[in-house]
């Protein structure tokens, strides 16, 4: 049976005055669907009772649930999801004391290879549908309102898979999570970020989305870049600041570059003034992210120096540079963490 989540408005319009019924039905239902986002015909009711059991029928809804919820010393939220078919992603509430942000999944597994990174090492089974996507964000905002009183006010799709590689699903998704008749979140708020996939990089600049994009950079350097992120190979430095310069043209927003810091690995001089380089070469900032290990002996040395000397000499050159502290790392909910772990 078909879920009624894939149906446009207008496919179910057209549904609805097939049965005979007035036009504006379909609206009540859409808004249900994704303003509200029940996930229960029976409880849709401002229709009658004869007309839930005919939907009821014709259609099923697929609703993702929570399989396992851990919550952080911190406060940080990490949800084991059980999706229809029994597949199982990680979506987090990250808080902190003025917003709260939304980490979440666009594939079971990762279609990539990045060496330091624990989704990665899980095979690739499908790529999430919509609603399964929506579906994470309205869960995450219930749970800040419940935790936290207040609603859910950023998005950042970097939980498990790479949004490039689940294109169109993560550009309709986007689309229902910020349309009025959605969840009327502001696309501002929204953070796609990509491992550097030039061509889908400028797809969605022309999607005119609004949203924010972040490349996971991690060395400017092509060598060092293409040995612990090998699917690199594919896309060149070149080609991906093309992309960039392009994201920049159509969009007016800034990239944001996001980068760990590994001893032995992009601690030198050279790395950063690489990376200086690179910054300079299209508007942008950089995210200097704490690594979190997985198990890993080659990226499980922290350089702090190392750390604080990119800091400096970023700032030095009038480059725009944070520092992230990792959150939820004693629940693996941490970034570059989520790999399902509750069911190994």
């Amino acid at each position: 049976m078909k879920d009624i989540r894939t149906l446009s408005l207008e496919e179910l319009t057209a549904y609805f005055v097939a049965l005979g019924e007035k036009p504006f039905r379909a609206k009540q239902v859409y808004d249900w669907l994704w303003s509200k986002n029940q996930h229960s015909i029976e409880d849709m009711s401002n229709l009658s009772k004869e007309l839930r059991e005919r939907l009821a029928k014709d259609f099923i809804i697929k609703p993702l649930s929570v399989d396992l919820f851990q919550q952080s010393k911190d406060g940080t939220i990490k949800n084991g999801v059980k999706l229809h078919d029994g597949l199982l992603v990680e979506s987090v509430l990250i808080p902190t004391p003025t917003r709260t942000t939304a980490c979440v999944s666009s594939q079971v597994g990762c279609s990539l290879n990045c060496e330091f990174c624990a989704t990665a090492r899980l095979k690739r089974m499908r790529n999430l549908e919509v609603a399964e996507i929506v579906d994470q964000v309205a869960l995450i905002d219930r749970q800040s309102r419940e935790h936290f009183q207040r609603p859910l006010s950023n998005i950042v799709f970097m939980g498990m898979g790479e949004p490039m590689m689940n294109y169109k699903n993560v550009v309709a998704a986007i689309r229902k999570i910020t349309q009025p008749d959605g969840l009327g979140m502001s696309p501002r708020r929204i953070t796609v970020s990509t491992s550097g996939i030039p061509k889908m990089i400028k797809m969605l600049a022309d999607e005119n989305l609004k949203v924010k994009l972040a490349l996971s950079l991690h060395s400017a350097i092509e060598s060092t870049r293409n040995e612990i992120m090998p699917f690199s190979e594919k896309f060149p430095l070149t080609d991906i600041m093309e992309a960039l310069r392009y994201w920049y043209e159509q969009t007016g927003s800034v990239v944001t570059f996001e980068y760990c810091v590994w001893k032995g690995i992009n601690d030198s001089m050279e790395h950063i003034q690489a990376l200086i380089k690179f910054c300079r070469q299209v508007p942008s900032k950089v995210n200097l992210i704490q690594y979190n290990p997985i198990g890993e002996g080659k990226f499980d040395h922290r350089s702090i120096e190392a750390e604080e000397r990119y800091e400096r000499e970023l700032t030095r050159a009038g480059i725009t540079v944070m520092v992230r502290r990792s959150r939820g790392s004693d629940i693996d909910a941490a970034c570059g963490q989520l790999a399902n772990k509750a069911t190994d």
